[in-house]
């Protein structure tokens, strides 16, 4: 019986998680306990989260609560090391790039225990963000690099195989192209998607997210951003499901009668229901780019790169920076139908899950 250890860093977690639970109850040769570095009253985890991606709450809560990267990385690592003190565990599944998700896969391989990073070979090349350290630290300690894309995967071997070469790991990692596994979640709650209580025509609207600090430090920017999406939409409802932050400084930055619809974050199966139902979708999230993909609905993302270069190259995304004359040229071909092709990304079918828990148990 193989012994598995998944880590969960922070709320978008979760629903890469979900599946893997799915996953490995379904097979006889693994069990699991999941750790969520956070506290249990944690207000990002809702009940109806849990309900939504029908999994169960976390086996453990490490109880690390910090604004503080360098804070958290320690504390992490201590709440970390003592909980494997008294777990019995062969393999740690860490997800993302998130401080909590380093300071476990250090704890890890500290100890002599197989990692598996899940979403491996993800970069910026952008040694200024500190998810890119992140990164970059994981996927060298990783004995299982779990890739989404043939991009992903070209740079996770290809760095492995220089460490190992180098002489500066002592890891002979494995890399592997399982795919995506936001599309198991998507694939497995597709049809239990539920319409929110909102005065919509379905594909007659644009939704809008905003997340990332940097663009939400620099509102004269943010302010040039914003009168693009309102002046090219031209009447077309844009609704915007901000999280507080952000909804206080775009709501700031606009007039009344915009046509920017604020409404309240949505769960996960509204969420889901609204941009898979959109003429379009304008957003800095990576998951929300990967997840219009799915669903063939045109998607501008606020970035100069993304982590999953298939989006692009195979999906429904583009890329317009913070340009806000690239951005309003994109939601004029959103509007007027003259959107490119797109299609489904290789190995986005629903079973990432069931190939990763393969992969660990018979190796």
């Amino acid at each position: 019986m193989k012994n598995i250890t998944i880590v969960a860093g922070a709320r978008p977690n979760f629903v890469k998680i979900a599946p893997l639970l799915r996953a490995i109850d379904k097979n006889p040769g693994a069990s699991y306990r999941f750790v969520y570095a956070g506290k249990s009253d944690d207000p990002t985890l809702e009940a109806s989260l849990f309900d939504d991606l029908q999994m169960p709450r976390p086996d453990v809560f490490l109880g690390v609560d910090s604004t503080s990267l360098n804070e958290i990385t320690s504390r992490v690592m201590a709440e970390f090391d003592a909980y494997l003190d008294k777990e019995p565990t062969d393999v740690v599944i860490v997800v993302d790039d998130l401080a909590s998700t380093m300071a476990a896969a250090i704890v890890t391989k500290k100890r002599g225990l197989k990692l598996a990073h899940l979403v491996a070979g993800t970069r910026s090349f952008d040694m200024k963000m500190p998810k890119e350290v992140n990164r970059l630290v994981i996927d060298a300690l990783s004995d299982y690099l779990f890739t989404a894309g043939m991009k992903s995967n070209s740079i996770a071997s290809r760095e492995q195989t220089s460490l190992v070469e180098g002489g500066t790991s002592n890891v002979a990692g494995g890399t592997y192209m399982v795919g995506n596994i936001l599309m198991d979640s998507l694939r497995f709650n597709y049809n239990r998607l539920h319409r929110p209580d909102l005065d919509l025509e379905e594909g007659r609207y644009i939704v809008f997210t905003l997340n990332r600090k940097a663009l939400l430090a620099d509102k004269e920017r943010l302010r040039k951003m914003v009168d693009a999406i309102t002046t090219a939409a031209k009447g077309i409802p844009v609704i915007a499901p901000l999280r507080r932050n952000a909804y206080d400084t775009v709501a700031s930055l606009i007039a009344p009668g915009s046509g920017i619809q604020f409404v309240d974050p949505l769960p996960y199966l509204e969420f889901g229901w609204l941009t898979a139902h959109a003429l379009g979708i304008i957003t800095d999230s990576g998951n929300v780019a990967e997840e219009a993909t799915f669903n063939s609905v045109p998607c501008i993302t606020l970035n100069n790169y993304t982590e999953h270069q298939e989006t692009i190259t195979v999906g429904s995304n583009v890329l317009v920076g913070e340009n806000p004359e690239r951005l309003s040229e994109e939601i004029g071909r959103m509007a007027g139908g003259k959107w490119k092709k797109c299609a489904l990304p290789d190995r986005w079918d629903g079973r990432t899950a069931e190939r990763i828990v393969q992969i660990l148990v018979n190796d």
